[in-house]
């Protein structure tokens, strides 16, 4: 009985289950920043097997369920939550580089990190656009299409990353990369933005509408800006960067501003489908996209306040990391106890005269 239940949740596992992995990863990456190495080494490792668990539960799913999965990759609602491989592959690298100094295992994430973009943006994007049947806007577009952003810019950030310790040649082509995905990730947002925003504004929005994963509309410009402060901190070290460096300030300063000015109009949103509309707060695997904003802008502005020597802002990431921690654990506790209900609810009785 549990075999089977087990099996069920592997058919319904959501495309955006690596949000999990993205979510811990980024937390911990705070936490590491803001001098509170424990609680980085513990969701590190914690990150982990969750990451081995997830591609085991996919893998399975694959094989057992392939109708299920391909019809996930080229559904317009379900698709994008596939770009949580790419993120959260590539945050796993990251806390190999700053918590394991592990230089070579982080390239390897972000090697696979890199061929899944590869394959899963014009995997999805193809079929999207070449689907015959299509879904009305309202219907069909929703936060998670700006995972597509997140995980461009998270390659960025690690490529960056990886190009502050890397030898001269490897240096340019990396903070090239960096820069290029960079700047196509702004260009996507900004694409992307436009439909949330213009459904948002000119169709009917019901409480089920605002799925956890709108947090992703600040999360993916407080990624963008925590790519554009490593760029910056690598100008000195890359003459291409160095000659770029006004417009790098600017346009970081310009993601930060973007993702700043959506946290109170989130926080209006989440208010108004919990409280006045009386929606149900209850655990969704999807609330792991509102934790991993939250982890990255604390991220984000902590090292965008360290390039720009902008410190008048360093009260604001441990406000945010305290925010993600308490997020980060309501909805583990929230996870187990879903686990728990499916795992040790009854059996439902078998028709009668049936065994």
């Amino acid at each position: 009985m549990i075999a089977s239940r087990w099996l069920s949740g592997v058919a319904d596992l959501s495309p955006a289950c690596f949000g999990i992995v993205m979510a811990t990863g980024i937390v911990s990456i705070a936490a590491h920043l803001l001098g509170m190495p424990q609680a980085a080494l513990g969701l590190f490792w914690l990150n982990l097997p969750l990451y081995v668990v997830l591609w085991l539960l996919t893998g399975v799913r694959i094989a057992q369920y392939p109708d299920r999965f391909f019809g996930d990759l080229v559904s317009h609602r379900q698709g994008p939550g596939f770009f949580t491989m790419v993120a959260g592959t590539a945050v796993l690298g990251t806390q190999f580089v700053l918590l394991a100094d592990a230089w070579r295992a982080a390239m390897g994430f972000w090697v696979a990190a890199l061929l899944l973009w590869i394959g899963l943006t014009y995997a999805i994007f193809t079929a999207l656009t070449v689907k015959t049947v299509k879904p009305p806007l309202d219907e069909g577009i929703n936060g998670s299409w700006l995972l597509a952003v997140v995980g461009t810019q998270s390659l960025a950030a690690l490529a960056a990353l990886l190009a502050s310790h890397e030898d001269a040649a490897w240096k340019l082509a990396l903070n090239f990369f960096a820069l290029s995905m960079w700047l196509w990730g702004g260009m996507l947002y900004i694409w992307t933005m436009s439909l949330i925003f213009f459904r948002y504004t000119f169709y009917r929005l019901s409480p089920q509408d605002l799925s956890p994963p709108y947090w992703i509309n600040m999360g993916a410009m407080a990624i963008s800006t925590l790519a554009g402060a490593l760029l910056v901190s690598n100008a000195p070290d890359a003459p291409l960067l160095l000659s770029l460096l006004p417009f790098l300030k600017g346009f970081t300063i310009f993601y930060w501003a973007t993702g700043t000015w959506w946290i109170p109009m989130l926080l209006v949103l989440g208010v108004w489908r919990h409280v006045y509309m009386r929606f149900p707060l209850r655990y969704d695997p999807l609330y792991w996209g509102a934790v991993f904003p939250l982890g990255m802008y604390a991220t984000g502005t902590h090292q965008m306040a360290q390039a720009l020597n902008l410190p008048f802002l360093d009260f604001l990431p441990p406000v945010f990391l305290y925010t993600a921690l308490l997020a980060w654990g309501l909805a583990f506790v929230g996870l187990l106890a879903d686990l728990s209900r499916r795992l040790l609810r009854p059996a439902l009785p078998a028709p009668h005269g049936r065994p």
